[in-house]
C-alpha cells in the first residue's frame, strides 16, 4: 500500500450547474498541481436549491449532467481520481438520487453510491428539511479500491449513523469519506467530533469535503472540510467557509497500524439487548 496525497475540494454551489462547473475546474486544477492523486468534492457540487420547483427543472440524468461531464473530462486530462461528493442525478424511474460518483485517471466511472440517510430534521432555529420529499433514499454501501486503499462511501447526514462506516470498515475501507452540505448550527456543534469519532472508531482515515458560506437560495452551510488520520488527528482543514483546497498525505499503513494498537473491529462481540422480556433482535456487531 503506497502513500498519496488526497484534496478535498470545498465549494460554495450555487443554483446553477454550469457555473458551478466552472467553480469545480477552476478549484480541480488547483488541487491537481498542489499534487493530489484524490480529489473529493462536497455534497451537491452540481447545485444547491430550495425551491422544488427549480429543482426538478434543473437536475437530469446521468448521461447529460454537466457535473458529470466536467468531472470525466477533467479526472482523465489530470490523471486523477475524482470523487464528486455528490450530485442531483435523475434516475430511468423519474426519482433524484443524492448521488456521488468516483471517476477513475481514465474518465471511466469505477463506483457510485446513493445516499442512504436522508436529512428530515426541524432545527432549533427555525430551520426545517425534507430530503426524503425530494431524493430516493439508497439502500446499498460501497467499498471500493483508490491508488492503493479502500475508500468507503458516505454523504453528510450519514455521518450521524456509525454502524454505515463500521460496516464499511470490517469490509477493510481504510479510508471513509463524508462529503457534506452541514448547516452552520450543526456544523458548529457536531462536525469536528462526529468526524474524528468515526476516525478513531475505525482505526480510519476520514476526508470530509464541504460546502461552505451563504448560497444563492438562502441556506448557510459550515465549511471546514477536514481531513483525519485514523487515530483521530486533524491532519488539513480548511478552518473557514470560503471555497478552496486543502490537502494531505494519506497513508493505507497508518489505517492497519492504528487497527493492531486498537483492534475493536477484531475484538467486538455478538450481544442481544435485554428489554425486561420484550422481544429484541440479535445485534451484530463483528464480522464472521
Amino acid at each position: 500500500m503506497g502513500v498519496f496525497k488526497a484534496a478535498a475540494v470545498q465549494m460554495r454551489s450555487g443554483e446553477s450547474p454550469e457555473r458551478n462547473a466552472v467553480d469545480l475546474e477552476r478549484l480541480l486544477r488547483d488541487a491537481a498541481a498542489q499534487g493530489a492523486t484524490y480529489i473529493q468534492t462536497p455534497e451537491m457540487t452540481g447545485a444547491l436549491i430550495r425551491d422544488k420547483q427549480a429543482r426538478a427543472a434543473s437536475f437530469t440524468s446521468e448521461d447529460k449532467d454537466i457535473i458529470v461531464a466536467t468531472a470525466r473530462r477533467l479526472a482523465g486530462e489530470l490523471g486523477v481520481f475524482l470523487h464528486i461528493g455528490s450530485t442531483a442525478i435523475l434516475r430511468a424511474d423519474g426519482k433524484l438520487a443524492n448521488r456521488a460518483l468516483l471517476f477513475g485517471p481514465d474518465g471511466a466511472v469505477l463506483a457510485t453510491y446513493d445516499k442512504i440517510h436522508m436529512f428530515d430534521v426541524d432545527l432549533d432555529n427555525g430551520e426545517s428539511w425534507r430530503e426524503s420529499a425530494a431524493y430516493e433514499p439508497g439502500t446499498e454501501a460501497v467499498v471500493t479500491g483508490v491508488a492503493g486503499a479502500k475508500l468507503g462511501f458516505a454523504v453528510c447526514y450519514d455521518l450521524r449513523f456509525p454502524q454505515l462506516f463500521r460496516a464499511e470498515a470490517l469490509a477493510r475501507a481504510d479510508v471513509l469519506t463524508v462529503p457534506a452540505a452541514f448547516t452552520r448550527q450543526t456544523g458548529e456543534a457536531h462536525w469536528h467530533v462526529l468526524l474524528r469519532a468515526r476516525a478513531i472508531e475505525n482505526g480510519a482515515y476520514v476526508i470530509a469535503a464541504a460546502q461552505g458560506g451563504v448560497h444563492e437560495d438562502g441556506r448557510e452551510t459550515f465549511g471546514h472540510s477536514l481531513i483525519v488520520d485514523p487515530w483521530g488527528r486533524i491532519i488539513a482543514e480548511a478552518a473557514h467557509d470560503e471555497p478552496g483546497v486543502i490537502v494531505a498525505e494519506i497513508d493505507p499503513a497508518q489505517s492497519l497500524a492504528a487497527r493492531k494498537k486498537i483492534p475493536n473491529l477484531k475484538n467486538a462481540r455478538d450481544f442481544t439487548v435485554n428489554t425486561d422480556g420484550v422481544d429484541a433482535p440479535r445485534l451484530r456487531g463483528a464480522a464472521s
